[in-house]
This record gives structure tokens, C-alpha cells and sequence, in this order.
């Protein structure tokens, strides 16, 4: 019995054999199959790949070009420059500034004012007065015939100046000896200087690097000889044939002239470097409170030529302010301040004839900054006025008369402590301030919203 029941288990285990045998030929044969439609060895161990989403075309490269990626344009300079009045230095004004040991200071004029300078790049004020010094028998004098100490030019540059214009019609008042020392005393302190030049062989103009901009400056004066061949200021002597050719001069009603000298210069400046063109001039009617015919096709011209800023001086009151628009360049716009009145001066109320209001008294630090971006460009972009009016009294203990220049800035709340007022100079102070702002308001708001909606560099 245990015999036949080995012999069943035997027969068993080849049917199970067989079975699994047949299976795996059967397996065999479908791999086999499948391996001659793809194209494959059936001697190759691994695996036909099935591709699930056959690509249907090949990948072609792009054919757009690539665009370069331009840098953005930024801001890489900013020249904010400041101007103010004549500087009218009449023997009161001088004798102001005396010392007990014979010297002069007149730093004190301008305290109030210095930190303002201080916060610009650069300062110009009007030297309308000689510096003749005493060595060949002058004396200091006041109008009409001006001589200063040469301290007023080192008290100007330790509060913030950094150029004086020296064409005026006051420029010759000491004649050739004085119009050349004016020079090398300016020189000499290290102060810039413009309108009036040492030799024919230096420029009709400056052009100073600031804040990475090159700016041109030039300044003018008019003339009273209608002989093109002499020059005379403020009705006086003729100036010698030596010197006649170092100033910068024009005659009021010769525009044309005026303007082939000064497109002639602004040439020269371009061929310089200058990338920014500043126009200071010496015209109009004294105590005139608006410019007159002859100001403005002179300031039209300048505008045609491409000057940027005009600032003038000598009516001793202050002038509006226009925006002038080229006849030969729609793009190009002109910012003109005909006067920026007297910076210091002993023209007050009651003292003149010829005018019977305080605007004598008033003057203003007028200032424009110019903007350069990385693409070159250049161009005018801020202006801003601040009113000052001279604050004049006797001081208590040394006797002397006080010219205190005072910044009527209205971000200061209370104006009698920081300028020190004095009892009733509140109410002259505010009154200065009403009377600059009625001449300048109109046309400062309309330069101000001009700039505004320039539209932005690149």
C-alpha cells in the first residue's frame, strides 16, 4: 500500500513540472513576438520600451534673435547752484564792518544766511564794487565811485560763497589799476570770478565739475559808449585800449550784437565740456519793479540759444520770474529771474528819491539744480527762492551799524528767535516777505509746475 502511494505522489509532481514548463515557453514566446515587431535583437535581456505619447515632429531650434538687456537709467549727478544780489558796498555798509585794530570782518552780515549757503553746491553773488586797496591814493568809498576792503571777499568765502561776478557797471570805478587788483584779490583767496578776466588770453567764461556736471557760467554787463571801438561803464571815462577787451559787455538795445557774443562763448563752452549753460547779467532800469523792453528780447536771444538759467542783477529791487520758451528748439525752456535785488546795500526806505517803498531792502537766494542721468542726459530739474531782507540798526555797545541778512524761510516757525529779531523788525520782516512773493509768486509757481511734469529720463 505505502508503494503505490509513492508512485502517485511521483506522477503528481511531473504533471505540475509539465504545467509550469508550458507556462513559461508560453511566456517566451510572447517576448519573442514582441521584440521582432519592434525591431529588437530576441536575444536581448531587457525589455521592449513602449512609448506611451510618441513625439509626433522633432525640436527645432528658435529662430527669434536675443534682445540685449539695456541697464536701467539712474540718477549719477545733482548740481544745486545759488545766486543772490548785489553786493552795493556804500560807506555806511563799509565803515559796518570796521575793527578796533583797522582791519574789517564782515562775516557778520551774513551768519543768518550761512548755513543755507552751506547746503548748496556752489554760491555766486554780485561784487558791485572795486577793490582798489590804499597803496596808490585811494580811499574806501561808497557811490559813485565804490572801493572796498578786500576783507569783504575772504568774509564771503568763509560763509559759503564760491564766485563773484565782477561785470558791472560799477566794475571801473577805480579804473585800470582797480578793475586788475579786484582780480588778483579774488584770485588770490581762491574764490572763482566771472564778467571780467586778467588777460585776452583767458576765457570769456568758467566751467566748473560740480557734483559730476559740467556747468558753464558766463556773465555780462551793458555798456554806455555807443562807439563799438571804446567801452564805458556807468556813464564814466572810457576804459583804456588794455583793458577794454576783459569784460563782457553788450549794449541794451543791440540784441544782435549781444547775441552773436554769446553764442559765440556758449560755442566755446560746449567745445569745453559744458553740459549746462548759467547766463548772469547786469541790465535793466534801476528801481523798476517788473523788467523792461529791452531785458526781455535779450533774455529771448539767450533762451534761443540754449542757456538753461538766466540770472540778472543792478535794478537794486527785485524782478519776476519767467519761464521762456525757444523760437528754435520747441523742447527747450529758459528759467529767467531778471533781479535778484540787493544782497546788502544802505539803499533804504526814505533814503532815495527815486523810489519811495522798502523793496530796496529786499533781495533773494535764488537757486536751480541741475540733474544728470546715466544716458548723458542733462537737464534743469528744481528751482527754488528763498526771500531775504536786511535787517539794519545800531548796535548798543559799539555805536556801529548792523546789516543783518535775513533768510525768510516759512519752514521756520518762529522767526523772532532764530533770526534774533529785534522789537518791530517781525512786522518788517513779513512785510519784506509780502513784497517778494507778489513779484516772484506767479512766475516761481509756473517754472515749479513745468519742472513737475517733466516726464522721467528713460
Amino acid at each position: 500500500m505505502k508503494k503505490n502511494h509513492r508512485s502517485n505522489r511521483h506522477l503528481a509532481s511531473v504533471a505540475i513540472f509539465l504545467t509550469v514548463a508550458l507556462v513559461m515557453l508560453g511566456t517566451a514566446a510572447v517576448f519573442i513576438h514582441l521584440a521582432r515587431r519592434q525591431g529588437q535583437d530576441p536575444d536581448q535581456t531587457q525589455p521592449p520600451v513602449i512609448q506611451t505619447q510618441p513625439s509626433t515632429q522633432a525640436t527645432q531650434p528658435s529662430t527669434q534673435p536675443t534682445q540685449p538687456t539695456q541697464p536701467p537709467v539712474t540718477l549719477t549727478g545733482q548740481a544745486t547752484i545759488g545766486a543772490t544780489g548785489d553786493l552795493l558796498m556804500h560807506l555806511p555798509c563799509i565803515q559796518g564792518g570796521a575793527q578796533a585794530d583797522g582791519t574789517y570782518d564782515f562775516t557778520g552780515y551774513f551768519a543768518h544766511l550761512q548755513p543755507y549757503l552751506e547746503e548748496l553746491d556752489y554760491a555766486a553773488a554780485n561784487l558791485e564794487t572795486t577793490l582798489a586797496g590804499l597803496d596808490v591814493g585811494y580811499s574806501y568809498s561808497g557811490y559813485p565811485n565804490f572801493n572796498c576792503p578786500d576783507q569783504i571777499v575772504t568774509s564771503l568765502q568763509d560763509v559759503g560763497f564760491d564766485m563773484l561776478l565782477t561785470a558791472n557797471n560799477h566794475s571801473y570805478d577805480t579804473h585800470e589799476y582797480g578793475f586788475l587788483r579786484t582780480q588778483q584779490v579774488i584770485q588770490s583767496a581762491g574764490m572763482d570770478h566771472i564778467g571780467t578776466k586778467p588777460n585776452l588770453e583767458a576765457d570769456n567764461y568758467l566751467i566748473r565739475q560740480i557734483d559730476g556736471i559740467q556747468v558753464g557760467m558766463i556773465c555780462y554787463t551793458y555798456e554806455t559808449n555807443a562807439d563799438p571801438d571804446k567801452v564805458a561803464l556807468n556813464g564814466g571815462a572810457n576804459m583804456t585800449a588794455a583793458t577794454q577787451g576783459l569784460i563782457n559787455v553788450f549794449m541794451k538795445d543791440d540784441v544782435a550784437g549781444f547775441s552773436a557774443s554769446l553764442e559765440e562763448n556758449i560755442a566755446d563752452m560746449r567745445a569745453d565740456g559744458a553740459e549746462a549753460i548759467v547766463l548772469f547779467i547786469h541790465w535793466g532800469e534801476e528801481y523798476q519793479l517788473t523788467q523792461n523792453y529791452q531785458q526781455e528780447p535779450i533774455a529771448q536771444a539767450a533762451c534761443d540759444l540754449g542757456v538753461d538759467v538766466i540770472v540778472g542783477g543792478h535794478p537794486h529791487v527785485i524782478q519776476p520770474i519767467d519761464l521762456l520758451e525757444s523760437a528754435t528748439d520747441p523742447d527747450h525752456k529758459t528759467v529767467c529771474l531778471y533781479s535778484t535785488g540787493n544782497l546788502v546795500s544802505n539803499q533804504r526806505q526814505g533814503y532815495l528819491d527815486q523810489i519811495g517803498t522798502a523793496h530796496t531792502e529786499d533781495g533773494i537766494l535764488f537757486s536751480f539744480s541741475f540733474a544728470k542721468y546715466s544716458d548723458g542726459t542733462v537737464r534743469l530739474e528744481a528751482v527754488e527762492a528763498l526771500p531775504l531782507w536786511v535787517d539794519l540798526y545800531t548796535d548798543s555797545q559799539t555805536g556801529q551799524r548792523v546789516y543783518d541778512v535775513l533768510p525768510l524761510d516759512t519752514a521756520v516757525e518762529d522767526w523772532t528767535e532764530a533770526l534774533d529779531l529785534r522789537p518791530g523788525s517781525l512786522e518788517k520782516a513779513r512785510a519784506s516777505y509780502e513784497r517778494t512773493m507778489a513779484i516772484i509768486g506767479e512766475g516761481l509757481a509756473e517754472v515749479e509746475n513745468y519742472l513737475a511734469t517733466l516726464p522721467p529720463i528713460g
